[in-house]
């Protein structure tokens, strides 16, 4: 059991809970959790505390044990608990259980990010997306909504109570919404393709990477641009597009909605449309929060997320680890015998394990924020950009060549001494 500190934007007040199964170690449950209580903070709910169980797998009925649901209930009154936000989703059986045991709101995790999605939808694209989802996730917990109106038992379909009767009704319109989002998406990723098609034969750039990881305030670096960036998860819900001039090379940069541990498959599928951008792109600049401590973590989640989306295709990628600034490591005594943990490796330690890396990409460490190192990275996009420009336009390479020979000579003339 943990305790979080206050924040005073909160509207609501709730515990958070976790599992901790054979196949999930505590130390990765409290990642989870904190993660969990970072997503309550954008959607505006107080975490006051987190609970985890040790359990072979979660309890069919209540997802906790009797035990730990009773230590929940015993603590809600005192610390005027509005909601509890388990980390898995939960079944249909499992929240209504709950709530009838601890009388207060019941979310899980889908549910938590289905509601930032929705307060974050800016555009009628994005809303219809997030829209989708949540009816996607509606439809098989109709049935604890109307858990009061319970059918009745025996005596056939003419003894059939009014729950079921408005049930069917309700599942019927749920049907028809969906349908008709559907049929919404398909003309508007019709509109894109279109837009994308009257770009031209331009190079694009996507911007990849975990939630909050600095994808909007690079965009708005490289573009001179001011996409809207925030210190929340999912602060960016629609693809933006921006035109970038490197030197005399034109492109196009994107930046996309980010990734999450537990993305619901609703989320998945109905943002397919705006994923089609990474699928077009031609390169990947793939940004990483080096100073967050499961960083590794969370690029295996992009990778896995960006396999699915590209269906095992390869995209040349650059690896940005933005966020040097904020890094920071422990240093051990000389007299500490103790193995070295990732806390214990330095930057520049870092830097060599990824840049020797094994699998082709280019790797580069910046400060967005800072604007450290975005010289360099914008000499790395020049080269990997005009690689793939030349190849579509094969007549350009001697503009470039006489391009890059007196950018060459200037810089040599800047270093010559006076007189």
């Amino acid at each position: 059991m943990k305790d979080f500190i206050k924040t005073d934007a909160a509207t609501d007040r709730a515990y958070i809970v976790g599992l901790i199964t054979p196949d999930v170690t505590e130390t990765l449950v409290e990642e989870y959790l904190e993660e969990l209580a970072f997503l309550a903070h954008t959607a505006q709910i107080q975490v006051v505390r987190s609970f985890t169980q040790k359990l072979e797998h979660p309890n069919g009925a209540t997802f906790v044990g009797s035990g730990k649901l009773q230590e929940i209930a015993e603590r809600i009154e005192e610390d005027e608990i509005g909601s509890i936000i388990f980390d898995d989703e939960l079944t249909p059986n499992q929240m209504r259980n709950v709530e009838k045991a601890l009388k207060v709101r019941v979310l899980d995790r889908t549910s938590l990010i289905l509601d930032i999605f929705a307060s974050r939808a800016r555009t009628a694209h994005a809303k219809t997306q997030v829209e989708l989802a949540q009816y996607n996730y509606l439809l098989p917990r109709l049935t604890r909504l109307w858990s009061h109106l319970d059918r009745q038992r025996g005596g056939g379909a003419l003894m059939r109570g009014p729950g079921e009767t408005q049930l069917e009704t309700d599942r019927r319109i749920v049907l028809d919404k969906i349908a008709k989002l559907k049929q919404e998406l398909e003309k508007i990723a019709n509109q894109k393709v279109v837009q994308r098609k009257n770009r031209g034969k331009m190079v694009r750039v996507a911007l990849v990477g975990y939630t909050n990881v600095g994808k909007s305030t690079l965009l708005n670096l490289l573009a001179k641009s001011e996409v809207f960036a925030e210190n929340k998860l999912f602060a960016t819900l629609d693809t933006t597009v921006r035109k970038v001039v490197i030197g005399n090379l034109p492109f196009l940069m994107s930046d996309t909605v980010g990734f999450i541990r537990k993305l619901p498959t609703e989320l998945i599928e109905s943002f397919k449309s705006t994923l089609d951008e990474v699928k077009e792109a031609d390169i990947l600049l793939h940004v990483v929060d080096i100073s967050h401590p499961a960083f590794e973590d969370q690029i295996k989640v992009v990778n896995q997320t960006l396999s699915e989306i590209l269906e095992g295709e390869k995209k040349p990628t650059v690896m940005v680890f933005n966020k040097v600034d904020a890094f920071t490591f422990e240093e051990k005594d000389e007299d500490d015998l103790t193995p070295r943990t990732k806390a214990n490796i330095s930057l520049e330690e870092m830097k060599q394990t990824w840049m020797a890396n094994q699998e082709g990409w280019d790797t580069i460490f910046i400060s967005a924020r800072e604007g450290q190192g975005i010289d360099e990275l914008r000499d790395l996009l020049y080269e990997r950009v005009k690689e793939v420009h030349v190849t579509r336009f094969p007549y350009n390479d001697f503009l470039f060549e006489t391009y890059d020979h007196l950018t060459e000579q200037m810089e040599e003339s800047k270093e010559e001494p006076e007189g």
